[in-house]
């Protein structure tokens, strides 16, 4: 049973959008955005450090995951601005963005967009935005599997090809991975199972959206940002978080050398520590 109260919206051009919510109305909001494949239900170690610091979370499946209605085509941007209905149906009015690896782009175009309330962001492993092909090399070296990725750059019905034979390499994980995956984290590896198998276009969209412009210009984010990137991750790898820290105008890089693309999640509790230190 997905933790928290499940909300259904009606947006403006007659999508739906599920969206989930768990704590106080008048406390100070996380908007958790998920990753690529997952359902954008509440996992319980993000409600659990929201709750520990009397925080209220709020997550949005991204079009195409989780019930709500695919966009063929969103870009990064559109995915924020329909967060951003959902912070207003709820009546939020300070927040934090908060991206975990397919979530980050999404966490950064919402808090450029929405600057009325989003006051800090955090990315945990997230994607920078792609260069274009004439950049592609740095891009993606380091990454254990970009076959996804790559076939993106064709668009959707490349992807969708290349995920109708993919298999999962086991090498994108460390052991700390592995171990984070079987303890606290174990929640998200089932949703990502399950949501890969339910809801394949909305992965497809993802990809192909990370790849393309994102709509939204990283110097647009005025908010204090923290990138926290693991030393050791085979999924989304460091120069990445040093591509976001280069052109966020309030960035600052947290290196967790030892850490992969799931253990460096543990992060998290001391990041929401961070940002109300730090606004």
């Amino acid at each position: 049973m997905a933790m928290g109260t499940r909300h259904e919206l009606d947006l403006p051009d007659g999508r739906r959008l599920v969206a989930y919510e768990d704590g106080p109305a008048s406390a100070d909001v996380v908007v958790w955005h998920h990753g690529s494949p997952q359902s954008g239900e509440l996992l319980p170690p993000v409600v659990a450090a929201a709750r520990a610091r009397g925080l209220r979370v709020v997550s949005a499946a991204r079009a195409g995951y989780g019930g709500s209605t695919r966009l063929p085509g969103r870009t990064v941007a559109d995915a924020a601005v329909d967060v951003g209905h959902v912070l207003d149906a709820l009546g939020a009015a300070r927040c934090l963005a908060v991206g975990a690896s397919g979530g980050g782009p999404h966490a950064l175009a919402l808090a450029a967009l929405r600057p009325d309330v989003v006051s800090g962001a955090v990315t945990l492993a997230g994607v920078a935005p792609f260069p274009g092909r004439g950049g592609d090399t740095d891009w993606f070296a380091g990454m254990a599997d970009d076959g996804g990725l790559r076939s993106a750059l064709d668009g959707p019905a490349a992807r969708e090809r290349h995920g109708e034979t993919a298999e999962f390499d086991e090498s994108s994980f460390t052991a700390d991975d592995r171990a984070a995956l079987a303890g606290a984290w174990a929640a998200l590896g089932a949703d990502a199972a399950r949501s890969g198998q339910a809801w394949p276009g909305g992965q497809v969209d993802d990809d192909v959206a990370f790849v393309r412009p994102w709509g939204v210009a990283l110097d647009a984010v005025a908010a204090p940002t923290l990138v926290v990137q693991g030393g050791a991750d085979r999924v989304v790898p460091r120069h990445h978080a040093d591509l976001l820290v280069d052109a966020l105008p309030a960035a600052e890089l947290w290196l967790r050398p030892r850490d992969g693309h799931i253990s460096v999640l543990a992060a998290l509790p001391v990041a929401l520590d961070w940002w109300r230190s730090a606004t």
